[in-house]
Parts: structure tokens; sequence; C-alpha cells
């Protein structure tokens, strides 16, 4: 049996390393892999006024890279203003820089953002999945994020914008995402990421279940030792976004400026990331609350005892594991997974059987738990506890009533009843009546009780 939990345990560390690598293989899956989210996070980027500023000074720079402005403007000078051409090329710089960063904030300009992003991410894919030997948005061989489009959009601000943009080379204002001599290495790549989230998912998975059929009577302990390992699967992503993003930006943006869009992109592209790895850890929590459930603590056991009776009916038990599953899955979705329809129907099954083996213990844990014996003691109990409460009452009023006769003796209260006196002998009263009303306090007894807040004798008749 150690032998066998020694490997189970070895089985659960591997199988919680694997759902690390799974953590990563799914953001890069969904963030890098499909192009409506690629779209979306490009555009999210745009709509920081950070990230905004570097693309127009970008495409200023290429601007002013492959045109010669002050030529331009020279030769449409008179001759004799020729000379200021230079300067006024200057100038015109930090002209065009502030329209191009007022003009990324339109929608117009966004749109062109957004669509470019979207060509060429969907080029890149068509590439990388065999549509092709050369695909390309422009050039052959080669798949270019192709900003032209907002070049042009400058013309409207300055008037020099699109005018300039005709002469550009067919190289300006394009970012190379790949060129053909890498095109092998990237489709093998794309094959391996293709995979890796299924391949890295259902292998954690049967690393686990191997670890619960190899090690039977360790099974409590192997689902809370997994869910253990889940949530420090998920706060390891979370700790290699917060370390990882100095590290990634210090190693691609060389320059201090270039640093806080790069940081703000990273910020960005990591948001799916992140909500994969607090899923796992929610997954993580609810396995090791699962196990807690299930386990010996005193507390654990009152739970299951309270839900004996209605585990010990399917129907019933049954029933109230659909709503909830319903609610949580299928409406509430607070992970990605829980909204895709397959990955959803598979955390419903799994979690169901989690149910049913809880079900099963208290049952054979409890064999005598019957749903109406436990209604009719609870009602029992609530009964009881309502006539104590309203009994305290009646004492409560019974000890003011006899403080209210003992002022009352008094003779100087007598001579000058104090209002308070004969306000609080009125609520007595009321209170009383109320009593007997509600069948509290038989007439004997009300009697007796008005007799001692009168300050009047009882008469044998009356007892």
């Amino acid at each position: 049996m150690t032998v066998r939990r020694g490997f189970a345990i070895g089985l659960v560390t591997l199988a919680s390393l694997v759902a690390f690598v799974a953590v990563l293989a799914i953001w890069t899956d969904r963030q890098a892999l499909n192009t409506q989210n690629w779209t979306s996070m490009s555009s999210e980027m745009l709509q920081h006024r950070v990230i905004r500023d570097r693309v127009a000074d970008y495409l200023v720079e290429e601007l002013y890279a492959n045109v010669d402005v002050a030529a331009e403007i020279r030769a449409a000078l008179p001759e004799r203003a020729q000379p200021l051409a230079a300067p006024a090329a200057a100038a015109l710089r930090d002209l065009v820089e502030r329209s191009a960063k007022r003009a990324l904030a339109r929608p117009r300009a966004q749109q062109a953002w957004m669509n470019a992003n979207r060509t060429a991410h969907e080029t890149l894919l068509h590439l990388l999945r065999g549509g092709g030997p050369v695909v390309s948005t422009g050039r052959e061989g080669v798949v270019d994020l192709d900003l032209k489009e907002l070049l042009r959009q400058l013309d409207q601000r300055t008037g020099v914008g699109g005018r300039l943009a005709e002469r550009l080379p067919p190289t300006a204002a394009q970012i190379t995402v790949l060129r053909s001599d890498q095109l092998e290495s990237a489709q093998t790549t794309l094959r391996v990421l293709d995979a890796l989230p299924i391949i890295s998912v259902v292998g954690s998975l049967l690393l686990f279940g191997t670890a619960l059929l190899v090690a039977p009577g360790w099974r409590r302990q192997a689902v809370r030792a997994y869910g253990l390992g889940l949530v420090v699967a998920g706060a390891a992503a979370l700790l290699a976004v917060s370390l990882g993003r100095e590290a990634v930006v210090d190693a691609l943006v060389p320059t201090e400026a270039g640093k806080p869009a790069a940081r703000e992109a990273w910020t960005i592209g990591t948001e799916v990331l992140e909500q994969v790895a607090y899923a796992t850890l929610g997954y993580g929590a609810l396995l090791v609350i699962g196990a807690w459930l299930a386990g010996p603590s005193r507390p654990a056991t009152w739970v299951r005892r309270v839900a004996a009776p209605y585990l010990h009916e399917p129907a019933i038990s049954y029933a109230a594991f659909a709503v909830a599953a319903a609610v949580a899955v299928f409406w509430w979705a607070p992970t990605p997974a829980m909204r895709n329809p397959i990955t959803a129907i598979a955390i419903v099954l799994l979690a169901g059987c989690g149910f049913e083996g809880l079900r099963r213990r208290t049952v054979r844990e409890f064999p005598d738990a019957d749903r109406q014996a436990f209604e009719q003691q609870v009602r029992v109990r609530v009964t009881q506890a309502y006539h104590s409460a309203r009994a305290g009452a009646v004492s409560g009023g019974a000890a003011l009533s006899q403080r209210a006769a003992a002022a009352r003796r008094d003779p100087a209260h007598r001579a000058d009843p104090a209002p308070d006196a004969a306000a609080s002998r009125v609520d007595e009263l009321e209170r009383l009546g109320a009593l007997r009303r509600s069948g509290v306090l038989d007439e004997q007894e009300f009697r007796r009780e008005k007799a001692r807040i009168l300050g009047t004798p009882t008469t044998p008749a009356s007892v």
C-alpha cells in the first residue's frame, strides 16, 4: 500500500505540472491562434493613449524615413522661398505627430487598425495551416501588418499624409509578421500549439484518474492533492504574468520611450491568461472543498448528516444538483470553459461523478436517515424554539407586572402615580390580552396576571 500511495503521489504531482502547461497552452490557443480574440485584443490596445502615441510616432517615422518631405515642400515652393523647406518640414513633423495622435483616437482610424490586424492574422493562419507556399498582403513570401491605410487617414487631418503616402515604397508602414524562410518552423510550432491544449488537459486528467485507480484507499487525499496542485498551477501562472512582464519588455523593447506602451500591451495580451489561471484556481478550490466534505472532520460529518435524508433519495438529490449545475455552469458561467458547450458538459459530468461519490459515501455512513422523520424533527424543534421564545416573553411580562405591583403598594406611589408607571401598566395589560388571544395563557392565568398588574387581591372565585 505504501508503494502504491507513493506512486499515486507521483502521478498527482505530474498531473499538476501538466495542468500548469495546460494553462499556458490554452492561453496561447485562445489569444494567439484565434482571429477574433486577436482582433479584439488589438482594438483594445489602441484604446489606450500610450499605445496610440507609439503607433502615431511609428507612422510619422515611417513617413519621414521613406519620403524626403523637405524636397517635396521645396518642389511646391517658389524659388525664393525654397530655403524655408527644411524648417517647414521640421515644423510640419510636429503638426503631423499631433494630428496622428488625435486621428488614431477616432473611430475611422481605429477601424482601419482593426482591419489591418484582422487581415494579417487571417493571412498568417491561412499560410501556416497549408494555405499555399506564398501568401502575402503585398510582398511575396511575407506576411505583413499593413498600416498604409492609417497614413491615408492623416490626409484628412493635415492635408499631406495621404499625398505623401501615395509616394511611399511598398515596404513602408508594414510590420513583418512572418518571412518565407521561417515558414517550416512556424508551421511545426503551430501544429504543436494546436494540439497542446487538448493533449495537456486530457493528459492531466488521465494522470489524476490513474492515481485514483492505483491507490483506492487514498482517493480522497488524491482529490485534495490534485485540487491543491491546480491551485498552485493557477497561482504559478499569475506569478508568471507578473514576473514575465518586465522580462519580456526588457528583452523586446530596447528604448525606455517604448517600454510604457509595451507594458500596457503585455497587460492587455495576458488578460486571457489571467482568466484561465483564475479558473484553474477555482476548479482546484472546488476539489479541495469536495475532499473536505468527504473527510472525517466534525463539521464535514455534520454536513453529511444533515444532507443524508435527501441524498438517500436520488430523484431529489440529482434534481438539486441539476439546478445548481444549470445556474453555475450554463447561466453564471464564471470561466471561459463554461461558455463552451463541449467543455461545459464535460465539467458537469466530472462534477456529477464527484457528487455521486459523495452521495454514496453519505448513504453508507448514515443508512437509517429518513427524510420524513428528519423533516418532522425539524418542525418539532422549530415549534419548540418558537414556544420557548414566547414563554420567555410571558415570563418577562410577569416580572414587569410584579415590579409594577410592588411600586403600587408604595404609599407615595399610590398617592401620586407617575405617568410613566401608568403607561407601563397599560402596555402590560395590552401584552397580557394579546397572550390570552393567542392561546398562550388560559382564562385563569390571564385573571391572575391581570390582578397582579392592577394590584387588586385575587378572590377564590377568580382562581
